[in-house]
């Protein structure tokens, strides 16, 4: 005996019974309007600094990738040189002694700083009453060191009857001055340099705080002593930021200006002690007006900054030690 429930077509199930009808909006994709009103915002909150990229940055750097190739001179229309300006710049004595000038305060001037600031950096690493202090005070001429100001009072004491000189002639050595003596000009620009060691200094304070002190312990039970212990341990684990710092600090090297435009008088001097590769840009787009040379100058210097930079990245993979790396 049948019923006719039994033959009742299957009907959906309700929300009594606990289930409900399929609702393809409710998958938790956004929405393609949703979206794009995202996008849309992202870029307005990005459009500031979009703008100040274009406008002062790329703009300005395309510009000087033409003007490169051309005769500039402020004053009349560019006119399209080729190649010109690269050859007036194998010729140029001057230009070639600012390299010179440069590449030695590049190389003497970055490892003694680095030197100086691993230093001091494994001296504050040392739980003391004061560090803190010592820190921010080690730290503080990495914030001013660029300027106009210090550039001065550095002038001013190695002058002639400067403190320094004064100090100096006190243990019976007469230098006469150090701003005078082309010979003793390079030295005064690499004690600056290294005066300015606390933003690197930081940074290797922040990584001697990751080298597990577990390393030190087993270096200790093998018998191992502090330079030991340094040089296998410290010096593998700092890697990373050895390199790091080592990269900004080269490229910083070969940007210096302020110091030794007012150090030199804005002249280069004395005997063209002070002619560094930016000075002598510098000089050659604002007081020769040459600005396709001196542009030319600065993409040169971009070039050889990039290919320097390129060489340390190829290179690191035989000294730089990352975490976890099987070497």
């Amino acid at each position: 005996m049948t019923t006719d429930s039994a033959h009742a077509p299957a009907t959906p199930r309700t929300a009594a019974s606990g289930a409900r009808p399929a609702d393809h909006r409710r998958t938790g994709t956004p929405r393609p309007r949703r979206r794009n009103r995202d996008t849309v915002a992202g870029y307005v909150f990005l459009s500031p600094w979009l703008l100040g990229f274009v406008g002062l940055t790329l703009g300005p750097m395309l510009a000087s990738l033409y003007l490169a190739f051309t005769d500039y001179n402020l004053f009349t229309a560019p006119e399209w040189t080729g190649l010109e300006n690269l050859t007036r710049m194998a010729g140029d004595e001057r230009f070639w002694d600012s390299v010179r000038i440069t590449l030695i305060y590049v190389l003497v001037g970055t490892p003694i700083k680095l030197a100086a600031a691993l230093a001091v950096a494994m001296l504050l690493n040392y739980k003391a009453r004061g560090t803190g202090f010592f820190r921010s005070a080690f730290y503080a001429p990495s914030l001013i060191g660029a300027s106009v100001s210090i550039a001065l009072v550095w002038r001013a004491m190695f002058s002639t009857e400067g403190p320094v000189d004064s100090t100096l002639n006190l243990f019976g050595i007469n230098m006469g001055g150090w701003i005078g003596n082309p010979s003793l000009i390079m030295p005064m620009m690499i004690l600056l340099a290294v005066w300015q060691f606390g933003a690197p200094m930081v940074i290797f304070l922040a990584g001697l705080k990751g080298v597990p002190a577990e390393l030190y312990e087993a270096a200790s039970v093998d018998g191992a002593k502090s330079w030991r212990k340094f040089i296998s341990v410290t010096v593998p684990m700092l890697s990373p930021v050895i390199f790091f710092n080592l990269l900004l600090e080269m490229i910083n090297a070969f940007q210096i200006f302020a110091s030794a435009y007012i150090i030199g008088s804005g002249t280069g001097g004395p005997g063209g002690a002070t002619n560094f590769y930016t000075v002598y840009l510098y000089t050659r787009a604002f007081a020769n007006n040459q600005m396709g040379y001196a542009s030319a100058m600065a993409w040169v210097l971009l070039l050889a900054v990039g290919v320097l930079a390129f060489i340390l990245f190829r290179t690191s993979k035989s000294w730089v030690h990352y975490a976890g790396d099987s070497k």
